[in-house]
């Protein structure tokens, strides 16, 4: 993967085009547990992609290429997040299979209806496999702070599963 990296900095379209296909089913996962929708999900990874095209250049520690392509995928949602602040959504449109099959049906809802502060953190933990420190560095916060949301953010978690366990919801 390193070599891949690399080469990507380097200029070559091919290495490029294969690091982004690996880390679009992360990058998915990301955006959708941000947006709750599968259109802006899909605007901020291409928003994501080409920003990442454009500035691979600038990137100085290979190493981290994953959780800067993560970093420019967060900021990409905020923008549209920012744009859309005014858009009333009517329906969903539920037309766009998840990337990987590990991603089910059942999470993206609790997710949605739990605080975003708190999905996106989650989702970073759990299904990108980032740890507290890196993902404190992705979101420019504090350590003590994302172990606060998570731990929030599963308390949110129960509580909705518990309520629609005893309504019959899930």
């Amino acid at each position: 993967m390193m070599e891949q990296i690399l080469a990507a900095r380097d200029g070559d379209s091919e290495a490029f085009i294969s690091l982004m296909e690996a880390y679009k089913p992360e990058l998915y996962r990301t955006a959708r547990a941000i947006l709750h929708n599968d259109a802006d999900a899909a605007d901020a990874i291409q928003e994501t992609i080409l920003t990442c095209w454009q500035k691979i250049h600038t990137l100085r520690k290979p190493e981290y290429c994953k959780t800067w392509v993560t970093r420019i995928c967060i900021n990409c949602c905020k923008k549209i997040l920012r744009q859309n602040r005014n858009i009333v959504y009517v329906d969903s449109y539920d037309g766009i299979e998840p990337v990987t099959e590990e991603y089910t049906y059942a999470t993206d809802t609790l997710l949605q209806k739990i605080d975003s502060r708190y999905a996106v953190i989650l989702s970073l933990y759990y299904k990108g496999g980032y740890s507290v420190r890196e993902i404190a560095e992705m979101m420019h916060m504090n350590e003590n702070t994302i172990k606060t949301r998570l731990s929030r953010g599963r308390s949110a978690c129960r509580k909705v599963s518990l309520s629609e366990e005893s309504t019959g919801g899930i």
